[in-house]
């Protein structure tokens, strides 16, 4: 995989942890001098930088840069964005969905910085719990809103592969803020997504 600059570590810490996941696959058992394993302490570090990327943006820098005059519509929703996230209890994926929604107030966002806060967000360390408030409160912070509202349904790998190995567990996550603490903003939501 080709990863550009702003997603990786400096050259320094990627060293630094290239050599702590050759400690670790010793550690394991393994010989990380076997063919297989030559390249891996590399491999894994620049995977690691990519997968904790979002440490090095800013959510705010990302909305600010493409907010526009409000052009018109009750309520703007972007559905089904694809996001993958590391856990932090285990250091496993988790992967799901994300829904948006907000009702405008004067201004809106470019359409694709809304997927880009999610990777803001997504690409820590995180708990699905965070991750749907961090969305939520960042838009309906930068952004003049009349509300926010963000629904996850992520699967969890420290749930399906370790521990008590569910494979089919979906969790949903719901935040919102504004004019979706009333219920009926908050069902528009649900059924124009189709929840």
């Amino acid at each position: 995989m080709n990863y550009s600059n702003d997603t990786l570590l400096d050259e320094e810490t990627l060293q630094q942890l290239e050599y702590h996941y050759r400690c670790i696959l010793s550690l394991l058992g393994e010989d990380p001098d076997r063919e297989g394993l030559k390249k891996t302490p590399r491999r894994a570090a620049k995977a690691m930088s990519y997968l904790t990327h979002g440490y090095r943006k800013n959510d705010r820098d990302v909305i600010e840069s493409a907010i526009f005059e409000y052009a018109g519509s009750q309520m703007i929703i972007v559905r089904d964005i694809e996001f993958y996230s590391m856990c932090e209890h285990h250091i496993l994926p988790f992967f799901g969905k994300v829904h948006i929604g907000y009702v405008p107030n004067g201004n809106m966002i470019g359409l694709s910085k809304i997927a880009r806060l999610v990777e803001v967000f997504a690409r820590r360390l995180q708990v699905q719990e965070r991750l749907t408030k961090e969305i939520c409160d960042s838009l309906f912070n930068t952004l003049s809103t009349h509300g926010v509202i963000v629904m996850i349904e992520g699967q969890h790998l420290c749930m399906q592969m370790r521990g008590i190995e569910k494979q089919n567990a979906v969790t949903t996550t719901l935040e919102y803020t504004g004019c979706f603490e009333d219920e009926n903003k908050r069902s528009e939501f649900l059924r124009l997504i189709n929840r």
